[in-house]
């Protein structure tokens, strides 16, 4: 595999856990900051990028909706978490800087460095007895 595909393995990895942290943190009574701070908790140490220009967002009659969801620090904590909101987490993360552009396509995304980048996505329900992910992963 090599030296560049372990670094790779490692920052899926490492976005995959970041993800998984994040929803681990998604329950009744914590703050949209909560989440934030738990998966930047996993990106940090590896010192890997997490990119800015795109966040994790509430779902509900629409796809995209408040409350965004950055995947660190803010500073703000955010709205309380209460059962019945639906969130998508979603990381991304990079071997390098945390910049971005959107190709003239619109829709391609890529590491302005041309550093390699990972990015999970769930979607879950913050329920009574904590998160609910509603989708998967195939």
């Amino acid at each position: 595999m090599g030296d560049r595909g372990a670094e790779a393995a490692r920052l899926v990895e490492t976005t995959r856990l970041a993800m998984m942290a994040g929803i681990a943190a998604a329950v009744p009574g914590a703050r949209i900051g909560d989440i934030s701070a738990a998966i930047e908790d996993v990106a940090k140490p590896g010192g890997y990028g997490i990119v800015r220009q795109f966040v994790g967002h509430g779902i509900g009659t629409e796809m995209h909706q408040e409350p965004q969801l950055p995947n660190y620090r803010t500073g703000v904590r955010g709205m309380k978490l209460v059962p019945g909101i639906c969130l998508a987490i979603e990381p991304m993360l990079t071997l390098g800087s945390h910049e971005v552009s959107i190709k003239p396509d619109g829709w391609t995304v890529v590491t302005r460095d041309g550093s390699l980048a990972a990015h999970f996505e769930h979607t879950i329900a913050v329920t009574d007895n904590g998160p609910e992910i509603l989708t998967t992963i195939g």
